[in-house]
């Protein structure tokens, strides 16, 4: 299955704001209720049981049944998740500080669809299809909103069978600050750091206290980093049968002074777009430690005293085996080294009869 992103034309917008509010007012009465519950009983209220006391509601609340249901589920899903008796409540009001974006999530039989618009109860939005609706089958979905106030729908689809893949390459990759990724075959994906080439621009807005114009440098600052990484990962995914990645950690690097630079790079969600497009694609994908890979000569496998030693030695990019002389590529190297750790690992996977 895949998730098709389709905007929602703006004269639907008012409409949606609407729904939008009524399901918060669902999810802050189910959370409430829940967390009444459990100070007088002792345990936790099942979306099961949640259901006899929303009985009803769609007629009040101009909602679908069933996205009244998926609203529950997905308030019992995040309690479980987050372990917490209750959860944060859904502001409606767009000038409060702590609003939440609109959110409407559906399932199967609470829209139609096809070519050019979504259906859900009476309403119909017209929509840009970039995608042909009609030929898909929808499972379930939402309709979100943006930081800008821009509707879309959230369709989870059927996706079509892929052809086995033709490529026979094997590469590993290693995560990066400078660039985003450097493969073991040569391949660089550059940093074009969206970031900082507006963070001047982003500055004035701020000060002036122009949010309409803070939110739009964001979503492009966020819509070209993610143009970017889609076009390298769908590049990486055709060219390849077998991915190897390093294991690299954005979540431990942030909590350091490189904090700014590693969400600009964007690595993680590039991990991300190769894991799934692998699985769609029929691609083998392993990620593996990459611990030492940058001290580990990849010609004779060994650690020597020249070898740049981890976050202290960043400055050198590259440098020269004292046990074999090679001239290695700080990058390059470690690339090398992850791919061969990928096929030691699945060469230990394949068992004998």
């Amino acid at each position: 299955m895949k998730t098709l992103k389709l905007r929602i034309k703006d004269r639907h917008a008012k409409v949606l704001d609407q729904l939008a509010s009524e399901v918060n007012f669902v999810w802050n009465y189910v959370n409430d209720l829940s967390f009444k519950h459990l100070k007088r009983k002792g345990e936790f209220l099942s979306a099961y049981d949640v259901a006899r006391y929303t009985k009803g509601a769609s007629k009040e609340c101009n909602l679908h049944s069933q996205t009244i249901q998926a609203v529950t589920e997905e308030l019992v899903t995040r309690r479980k998740q987050f372990k917490k008796s209750k959860l944060r409540w859904r502001v409606t009001n767009k000038k409060s500080a702590r609003r939440s974006l609109g959110w409407i999530p559906f399932k199967k039989v609470a829209v139609k669809h096809a070519d050019g618009y979504v259906q859900y109860g009476k309403h119909q939005f017209k929509l840009w299809d970039s995608y042909g609706l009609s030929q898909y089958s929808v499972k379930t979905g939402s309709f979100v909103e943006d930081a800008r106030g821009r509707w879309y729908v959230c369709l989870v689809v059927d996706s079509p069978k892929t052809e086995k893949p033709t490529a026979t390459k094997a590469i590993g990759i290693d995560l990066g600050l400078k660039d985003v990724a450097t493969c073991s075959d040569g391949t660089v994906i550059s940093n074009p750091k969206f970031y900082r080439q507006y963070e001047q621009k982003l500055g004035i807005a701020q000060r002036a206290k122009n949010k309409k114009r803070v939110r739009a440098l964001h979503a492009k600052i966020a819509n070209s980093r993610k143009d970017h990484l889609h076009k390298a990962s769908t590049e990486l995914v055709r060219e390849n049968a077998l991915i190897v990645v390093g294991d690299l950690s954005a979540n431990k690097l942030v909590k350091t002074n490189m904090a700014k630079s590693v969400l600009d790079t964007g690595f993680s969600a590039l991990k991300t777009m190769l894991k799934y497009k692998c699985e769609n694609a029929g691609v083998l994908f392993e990620e593996v430690s990459d611990k030492f890979t940058t001290q580990i000569c990849s010609c004779c496998g060994e650690i020597t005293a020249s070898s740049p030693k981890g976050r202290t030695d960043l400055r050198i990019r590259v440098w020269e085996c004292e046990n074999c002389s090679s001239v290695l590529d700080r990058d390059l190297n470690s690339a090398k080294n992850i791919l061969a750790l990928g096929h030691k690992r699945l060469a230990g996977e394949i068992s004998l009869f």
